[in-house]
C-alpha cells in the first residue's frame, strides 16, 4: 500500500529497525492492548460519495486476500485493495521466491560436494539467470491462480491503486471515494533504508533486487547479520560469490541464543563465508563494480571491499501517507499500528493485521489474524492473539527451527528452567546423510515440566519444530515427548535425544 514519505503528521519511520533483524525479537509476541476494553461496537459510518461496502480490505497480501475471501463468500459486499501484485511481500519478494532461490543453491552446494558420497558430476556451474527465471516462473503461477481466484468470488471486488484515508472508514482510491462499515488495514512493510552515509549515491541491492540479478556476484557485502542477510549470504557463497556479512551486534541473529547462533556460524564460515561481528557500518564509498564500507569495530575503522552491497537491516511498516492522521487510528513510536489482542485498533470499525500491526512478522500469523479477525467479526467470538504459540524458521543450511521463549527470555522472565541439548552430530540419520552441523535445544518450566521453547538448528529444523509446536499447544510437558517412540533411523529421533538430556539449569539442582 502507499509508500509515500511526504506525509510528515506521521512517525519518521526511517531511523526503525525490525525487530526481528535487529534487536531483540519477541518470541511469543504479546501486542499492548490501547484500551482494554470490551470488543468495539461499529457505529455507521458517514456515506461516501462513491460506492459503500460492507468491508474494505487494504492490502492484497497473505493477510488480506485470505480475509477478503472469507468476508465475501459469508455475503459481505468487499473491497480489496492493492497497488501492486497479489500475494504481498511472502509471494512476490519474500518467502516463495527466496526459497526458490535457496533451493537452487542447495542443489549447486550438494554437487560441489558429490564426492563425498562417492558420487562424481564433473564441472558445476550455476546459470543465475536460469536460477531467476525458475524462480520467476513459479511466483507468476501462484500469484496467477490468486488472481483467478478472487476474480471468481462474486462479492469481493479488487481494485488497483493506491489507497488514502480522507475520514473515518472513508478512503480515496484512484480519484473515488468509497466507504465501508468495517475496514480492514493490511498494508504490510518495506525494505529499511539506514542512514549510512555516502548510501544515497552508491549503488545497492536488498531482499528484493538481490533476487534479480543474472549475474553472480563476485563479492557481496551485507550489512545485516539477521534472518535476511544470513539466508541471503549462504545463497551467494553457494552460488559461487565471496560473501562478507556485516553484523553490528556481538553475534549474528542477536535474538536468538548465543549458543544456537555460534554454531549456526561455525557452519556458515565452513563454507567459506566472512562473518564480522560488532562491525557498524559508518560510510560506504565506490560505484557500479566496486564498494567499499567502512565500519566500525570495537572502536577501530575497518574498510571492507566488494564488488556488490546489499543492505538487510530490516523492515518498516507501510503507514505512512495513508492518512491514518484522518481515522483515529493510532500509531506507536516506530510508526507500526497499535492494537489490543483482538486486532482492533483505537479507531471504531478498524482492524489491522499482518506485519503492519508490529511483530512477529511472518506470513503464518498474518494468515492466522486473518483467522480471527474473521472469527471476532463475523461468527461473534472473542478469540485473542494473546497465548498464541508461534513458530518461526531460519532456512539457512542447518535451517533454524524456533518456537517460544529462548533460554536467556525465560531467565528473563523468571522462570526455573530445565535445559536439554543435543548435536545433531550424534543423531545417527543425519551422519547417514551427511548433514551434522546444528544443535538442538529445549527450555522448559522446571516447577511444571512443561515446554516454554525449542530451538532446533540441523537439517530440516523448521519442518522438525512443529513436535515442539504441538506439544506447547496442548501443554504437554516435556516428558510426555520424551516417552515417545521415534522412528529409527529418522532426524526426529535427535528431538526425543534432547529431551532426553533435560537437565535443571546450573546450581539450582
Amino acid at each position: 500500500m502507499p509508500d509515500q514519505t511526504n506525509d510528515r503528521t506521521q512517525p519518521d519511520v526511517s531511523k526503525v529497525e525490525d525487530t526481528r533483524d535487529q534487536a531483540t525479537f519477541e518470541a511469543i509476541a504479546r501486542p499492548s492492548d490501547p484500551s482494554g476494553a470490551a470488543p468495539q461496537e461499529t457505529p455507521a459510518v458517514k456515506p461516501s460519495t462513491g460506492a459503500h461496502y460492507d468491508a474494505i480490505v487494504l492490502g492484497g497480501g497473505m493477510a488480506g486476500v485470505p480475509l477478503a475471501h472469507r468476508l465475501a463468500y459469508k455475503g459481505l459486499k468487499t473491497a480489496l485493495i492493492e497497488r501492486a501484485e497479489l500475494g504481498g511481500t511472502c509471494l512476490n519478494r519474500g518467502c516463495i521466491p527466496t526459497k526458490t532461490m535457496i533451493a537452487s543453491a542447495r542443489v549447486a552446494h550438494q554437487a560441489y560436494l558429490s564426492e563425498q558420497w562417492g558420487v562424481e558430476t564433473g564441472e558445476v556451474r550455476v546459470h543465475l539467470g536460469r536460477v531467476v527465471d525458475r524462480k520467476d516462473d513459479l511466483v507468476r503461477s501462484i500469484r496467477a491462480g490468486s488472481e483467478r481466484n478472487v476474480a471468481q468470488n462474486p462479492n469481493l471486488t479488487l481494485l488497483r491503486g493506491d489507497a488514502r484515508f480522507v475520514g473515518e472508514r472513508r478512503l480515496v482510491v484512484n480519484g473515488e471515494e468509497i466507504s465501508a462499515e468495517r475496514v480492514f488495514i493490511a498494508v504490510g512493510t518495506r525494505n529499511r533504508v539506514p542512514g549510512i552515509e555516502g548510501l544515497e549515491g552508491v549503488p545497492f541491492l536488498d531482499s528484493t533486487t538481490a533476487m534479480e540479478l543474472r549475474e553472480i556476484p563476485p563479492h557481496l557485502v551485507i550489512v545485516g547479520g539477521g534472518y535476511i542477510g544470513v539466508e541471503f549470504a549462504q545463497m551467494y557463497r553457494r552460488f559461487g560469490s565471496d560473501v562478507t556479512v556485516l553484523q553490528s551486534a556481538p553475534y549474528m541473529l542477536p535474538s536468538e541464543d548465543e549458543d544456537i547462533t555460534s554454531a549456526l556460524r561455525e557452519a556458515l564460515e565452513a563454507e567459506g563465508i566472512e562473518v564480522v561481528a560488532r562491525a557498524r557500518a559508518r560510510r560506504v564509498e565506490g560505484g557500479e563494480g566496486q564498494v567499499r564500507v567502512t565500519a566500525s569495530v570495537d572502536g577501530e575503522d575497518h574498510i571492507y571491499p566488494g564488488t556488490h552491497l546489499m543492505i538487510a537491516a530490516g523492515r518498516v511498516p507501510n503507514t505512512d501517507g495513508l492518512g491514518l492522521e484522518h481515522t483515529g487510528v493510532g500509531l506507536d513510536e516506530h510508526g507500526f499500528i497499535r492494537i489490543n489482542d483482538r486486532l482492533e485498533t483505537t479507531a471504531p470499525g478498524v482492524w489491522a493485521l499482518g506485519d503492519v500491526r508490529g511483530g512477529p512478522m511472518f506470513t503464518h500469523t498474518a494468515r492466522d489474524d486473518a483467522r480471527i479477525i474473521y472469527q471476532n467479526v463475523v461468527k461473534g467470538q472473542d478469540l485473542s492473539i494473546k497465548d498464541r504459540v508461534v513458530p518461526w524458521g531460519v532456512f539457512t543450511d542447518p535451517q533454524l527451527g524456533r518456537v517460544g521463549l529462548s533460554e536467556r527470555e525465560a531467565r528473563a522472565a523468571g522462570f526455573k528452567l530445565k535445559i536439554g541439548t543435543y548435536e545433531a552430530r550424534k543423531v545417527a540419520k543425519a551422519r547417514a546423510n551427511g548433514e551434522t552441523r546444528g544443535l538442538i535445544k529445549v527450555v522448559a518450566d522446571a516447577s511444571t515440566d512443561r515446554i516454554l521453547g525449542a530451538a532446533v538448528l540441523m537439517a530440516e529444523g523448521a519442518e522438525l519444530v512443529h513436535e515442539f509446536v504441538t506439544a506447547m499447544q496442548l501443554g504437554a510437558r516435556y516428558t510426555d515427548l520424551q516417552d515417545m517412540i521415534h522412528i529409527h533411523p529418522t532426524l526426529a529421533e535427535g528431538l526425543n535425544n534432547a529431551l532426553g538430556g533435560v537437565h535443571y539449569e546450573e546450581g539450582l539442582e
